[in-house]
Formats: structure tokens, C-alpha cells, sequence
């Protein structure tokens, strides 16, 4: 039997039983350990993402940006917002620039 102890998608138990395969799970005792739960998941999913650089990869990256806005309360939108803003003040990350030092 494999270990995992991880968040994982509401639909796996179902995936896993249709494989004809038995796991057991159990749900989140809290609040606090549900986002300490997201915010590993959101590692991982940037880890995956590192290592195989596909689509697929960075749309389970903004699954998990989506759960931790509605854990927190936030709006998706108002977040992207946000992002605008700091896009229109400090720019993007089109340039492709690297801050090596300052004085």
C-alpha cells in the first residue's frame, strides 16, 4: 500500500474507485490544516510545474490559486485586480530583467 497524506481533488476518491482500486480518505479536522493543505498543494503543483513545464501543469497551479482565494474570502477577480495594478505600476516580467546588485 502507497502513503500519501495529501489534499487531493474532490473527484479522486471516485477516479480511484472506478480503477476498481480501494483508498481511504479522510477530510481536513480544520480550517487551519485545510490552508496549511493548500498552500503544500500550491508547492507541489509549482514543483510539477517546474519539472514539466505543460498547461496542463499550470492549470492545477491556478486550481489550487482558486481554492486558497475562496479559503480566504478573496474574489478571483478583485485578485487579478490586483495583479493589474502592480502589472500597470511596476510592469510585467516581459523585459526579462535580472536585478544583480544596488547601492
Amino acid at each position: 500500500m502507497k502513503t500519501y497524506d495529501k489534499l487531493v481533488r474532490d473527484r479522486i476518491p471516485e477516479i480511484i474507485e472506478a480503477r476498481g482500486a480501494k483508498a481511504s480518505f479522510r477530510a481536513c479536522a480544520d480550517e487551519a490544516e485545510y490552508l496549511e493543505r493548500l498552500i503544500a498543494k500550491l508547492r507541489e503543483e509549482v514543483d510539477e510545474f517546474d519539472r514539466d513545464r505543460n498547461a496542463e501543469e499550470l492549470a492545477d497551479v491556478l486550481e489550487v490559486v482558486r481554492a486558497l482565494c475562496a479559503r480566504l474570502g478573496l474574489d478571483p477577480v478583485d485578485v487579478e485586480a490586483l495583479r493589474a495594478k502592480k502589472a500597470d505600476e511596476r510592469g510585467g516580467f516581459e523585459k526579462r530583467l535580472i536585478l544583480e546588485s544596488t547601492d
